[in-house]
């Protein structure tokens, strides 16, 4: 086998690997935003228009987070695609431009602007949960050289943990193209108080739910999960009002 066979074959399978846990989502482009100083409510404003124009031009309207603390970011904007090839029609194409105008005016309102294209959950489940919930725990991860399947899978296992405990499944996405991060999971909670009632579970039960779902206790959750990570951020974040 030829040098050059080798690499086209480590190509497609690195490719095949990957895509194999997000080409059956659904595609979103997610948008990290920080506003310049004292801009953040004018941005806000200025992006509600933009959704409804996009609203009435046919596609689907964005779902956001505003940040309560953690990252540096201030709006996490979720734009709903479907697929490259639904979004990037000429019509649809063709609409959106009309409203772009508007793209001037966010360069003087933005201080810094991070783009990652992501598959994640079908776009009305994603919508059913943030209508019921106002508190959101987002979670970024860029996985070790090789680990990226097994931080997959440690997101799943995490799940199956809160879901044995009745609390709240984390909605998983994964990279297509764009900013760094991997895999990112977003946590919807009705409140603070919600968020913060896995501390009253009974420690029989959580030790329990951590041995089903794989985990050898649940003191173990982090350093496992660290086991496959570079790099992970934490952000608590609030709904947009």
């Amino acid at each position: 086998m030829t040098r050059i066979t080798l690499i086209l074959c480590s190509v497609v399978l690195f490719f095949s690997g990957s895509m194999a846990f997000g080409a059956e989502g659904y595609l979103y482009k997610v948008t990290l935003v920080q506003a310049a100083p004292g801009k953040l409510p004018e941005l806000i404003d200025v992006y509600k228009t933009q959704f409804a124009d996009l609203k009435s031009a046919g596609d689907e309207e964005p779902l956001w987070i505003r940040h309560s603390q953690g990252d540096h970011w201030d709006l996490m904007i979720l734009y709903p695609m479907g697929s490259h090839a639904d979004y990037y029609k000429p019509a649809r194409i063709e609409k959106r431009d009309k409203i772009d105008v508007r793209v001037a005016l966010m360069g003087q309102l933005i201080a810094w602007q991070e783009d990652l294209f992501a598959y994640g959950p079908p776009v009305a489940d994603l919508r059913k949960a943030f209508a019921a919930g106002a508190f959101f725990h987002v979670e970024m991860f860029v996985a070790l050289p090789g680990k990226f399947g097994d931080l997959y899978k440690e997101r799943e296992m995490e799940n199956a943990y809160a879901k044995a405990l009745k609390e709240p499944e984390n909605f998983i996405f994964v990279r297509d193209s764009g900013a760094a991060w991997d895999i990112f999971t977003i946590g919807v909670f009705r409140d603070l108080k919600h968020y913060a009632e896995s501390a009253d579970v009974p420690a029989k039960d959580q030790e329990a739910a951590a041995k089903a779902a794989g985990f050898d206790s649940p003191s173990q959750i982090g350093p496992y999960l660290r086991r496959f990570i570079r790099e992970h951020h934490d952000t608590l974040g609030v709904a947009v009002k």
